[in-house]
């Protein structure tokens, strides 16, 4: 049975406590003579809630512990031998999901039954080719210790699903008999049902809070990891970045940390103005009817994927520069430069600035337009000296809001920018940024042992410090100076 399946049982059992759990509550109060506490359908909810969540949380659980209870036991079961050399358990580990996922395929499919399964062996049938009929595709020829692996993890993943099957359905069932048979006339229902109704809205809060401690988490060990393997101060310090799988890497972050300033402060220069006279247009100057026409489509440039910009940096922006401005100049011969990768990634910046600006513009109450004109200003002076003044905090958050998002950017990049690591002033010259370079460094076949792979973990850290450090100088911007109007 499928988690899918087993979640629609669970909703059925939820929906039939709750009727049950009302029907309840009216039968017992109409043979008592007595008035409900609460609503009929707070004590259904009641019931409802008690069949759902607890059966709900042990599938959620068993479903994260699952994989890792049976990757631990099945990969004791590896011998040392199957694993290539300068290869890792993982790797086997990989192959022996896959084809226990094939196995699985092929009994569904009636092509194999598991009598059949069961006294297969891989040195005398042809796995890989029976598997390769359900679409599994497997890079060499299974070794046997790894086929005997993937039959133990297919069995030990059967027991468990239906172990789990019978937990939930069980679960569900007791425990919402259990507040089935708690229904009373003078049940407080209703607080039971706010009760996790709060208890829900607190847990989904933690979401965020829990990630990002996740995120943090996970980036910091790699990095204490790294810095174990390569010293810290030539990271911080250093103003090479040349690595080198095979050894004596030079891993200097300021010619990734220069790349990435230099094409933020470039698409910060373009969208800033541009947006920022956007707003000021949309808010101040534009009618009714061309407002809900024009915002709607400058908002569409947010939602273009990234890759898209890039394919535009790579065809149309960087040849455009090269052949026009850079060659004639002398002052480079490539399609990719910062230049490139910062007009391209401000004219993507531009609804950040523009919508969040012109919201914050429309906050400013009509009563401060009207006592400027009244005392003789024209619009441009109320504009300049009465709307944004009062609109600044929330246009400075806005263009750090928008400057974090742009020092987050890979794709348009990547495409636009080149990858070349160096340090230097012309903007018509390849550059590359942090995020480039975790993605390469990341990319292939990794082994997570090397301070070569480790970097990207300690680029990642460093690039979380900065963007969180913009994040929360825009809060602290808006918070303190933002004015409050009724």
């Amino acid at each position: 049975m499928t988690p899918g399946i087993l979640a629609i049982i669970v909703l059925v059992l939820t929906v039939a406590g709750y009727f049950l759990g009302r029907q309840r509550a009216l039968a017992l109060a109409k043979r008592e003579g007595v008035r409900l506490h609460s609503l009929p359908s707070h004590y259904g909810q009641a019931v409802a809630l008690f069949t759902a969540v607890p059966a709900l949380l042990l599938m959620g659980a068993w479903l994260f512990l699952q994989p890792l209870l049976l990757e631990n036991q099945v990969s004791s079961q590896i011998p040392d031998s199957v694993i290539p050399e300068g290869g890792a358990r993982s790797l086997v580990m990989a192959d022996v999901r896959r084809i226990a996922d094939g196995m699985d395929r092929l009994v569904g499919s009636g092509g194999l039954n598991e009598d059949d399964l069961s006294s297969m062996r891989a040195d005398f049938s042809n796995i890989r080719g029976r598997l390769a009929e359900v679409g599994v595709a497997l890079g060499s020829d299974v070794e046997p210790a790894v086929f005997e692996a993937a039959k133990s993890y297919r069995s030990i993943a059967g027991t468990s699903t239906l172990l789990r099957n019978i937990a939930v359905i069980a679960v569900a069932l007791g425990f919402g008999f259990l507040a089935w048979r708690q229904v009373r006339p003078a049940m407080r229902a209703r607080n039971v049902s706010e009760t996790f109704i709060r208890s829900l809205l607190i847990g989904s809060s933690l979401v965020a809070i829990l990630t990002t401690f996740g995120i943090v988490t996970s980036l910091l060990f790699e990095t204490i990891h790294f810095f174990r393997l390569y010293p810290a101060s030539e990271f911080f310090f250093s103003t090479v970045w040349n690595p080198q799988f095979r050894g004596g890497s030079d891993l200097g972050v300021l010619p990734l940390l220069w790349g990435t300033f230099y094409v933020s402060f470039v698409a910060l220069l373009l969208a800033v103005p541009i947006g920022l006279m956007i707003a000021i247009y949309l808010a101040e100057y534009s009618g009714k009817a061309l407002r809900s026409f024009a915002k709607p489509a400058i908002e569409i440039l947010a939602g273009i994927p990234t890759i898209v910009y890039g394919l535009f940096a790579l065809i149309t922006v960087g040849p455009f520069l090269r052949d026009w401005i850079a060659q004639p100049l002398g002052l480079g011969s490539s399609s990719s430069s910062v230049l490139t990768a910062g007009l391209v990634m401000g004219i993507m910046l531009i609804p950040f600035v523009s919508s969040l600006s012109d919201d914050v513009i429309n906050a400013v109450p009509q009563a401060m337009r009207d006592g400027s004109y009244g005392l003789g200003a024209t619009q441009s002076e109320t504009i300049r000296k009465v709307i944004m003044p009062a609109a600044l905090p929330g246009i400075v958050g806005a263009i750090l809001l928008a400057a974090s998002r742009a020092i987050g950017e890979t794709m348009i990049v990547v495409m636009g920018a080149g990858a070349a690591a160096r340090l230097g002033l012309n903007p018509l010259e390849a550059m590359t940024t942090v995020t480039v370079k975790i993605v390469s460094q990341l990319t292939g076949d990794t082994e997570f042992a090397s301070p070569e792979t480790l970097v990207a973990f300690a680029l990642g850290l460093t690039l979380f410090v900065f963007t969180l450090g913009l994040n929360i100088l825009a809060l602290y911007i808006v918070r303190k100076y933002r004015e409050q109007y009724e």
